[in-house]
């Protein structure tokens, strides 16, 4: 189990959804393993739909994961490197309404997810126990290297139990 003390309260319900039993790597690969079988044969109509005025459709939050993944990946990387900069935030909300996740095939956003998952896992399969230990600050809070892996594969889980309740 991941300390809290390494990581910001708000995400640990992200991180601890995950098995305590599987490596960050196993935890990265089975969370998408069940995205891809949950997402890859949705019919089309369910796209581009979101369940409530406001919401993201199904492809915003694909790109959502993306864009998330690749900053906490970039945080995974300086603080593993230790880069002592204090990396600043991103307004989620802003990046889906400046992506064109909407006009973009759906098929390709999951395979880009998936390539994306696939250099992630390697991403943390370079990184020792030491540097898994390595703490920085994004946003403004503490979190490691480790709760960083921890917390894409959880907060992936976390959209994915989303669309299986309110878009399916």
């Amino acid at each position: 189990m991941i300390p809290t003390s390494e990581y910001n309260p708000y995400f640990k319900p992200y991180i601890t959804s995950l098995s305590e039993e599987k490596s960050i790597q196993e935890n990265l690969e089975l969370v998408q393993q069940d995205f891809e079988s949950t997402l890859r044969n949705i019919v089309s109509e369910k796209e581009n739909y979101a369940y409530a005025e406001g919401k993201w459709t199904i492809k915003e939050v694909i790109q959502h994961l993306i864009d998330s993944e690749r900053i906490f990946c970039y945080r995974a990387l300086c603080f593993a490197r230790n880069d002592k900069t204090d990396l600043p935030g991103f307004d989620q909300d802003m990046f889906v309404d400046n992506s064109t996740a909407q006009q973009r095939d759906y098929n390709e956003l999951l395979d880009e997810l998936e390539l994306l998952r696939k250099g992630t896992i390697q991403l943390y399969k370079s990184f020792n126990q030491e540097d898994l230990l390595k703490i920085g600050t994004g946003s403004g809070n503490k979190i490691s290297v480790r709760a960083l892996g921890a917390l894409i594969a959880g907060h992936q889980n976390h959209h994915l139990n989303v669309i299986k309740e309110r878009y399916l």
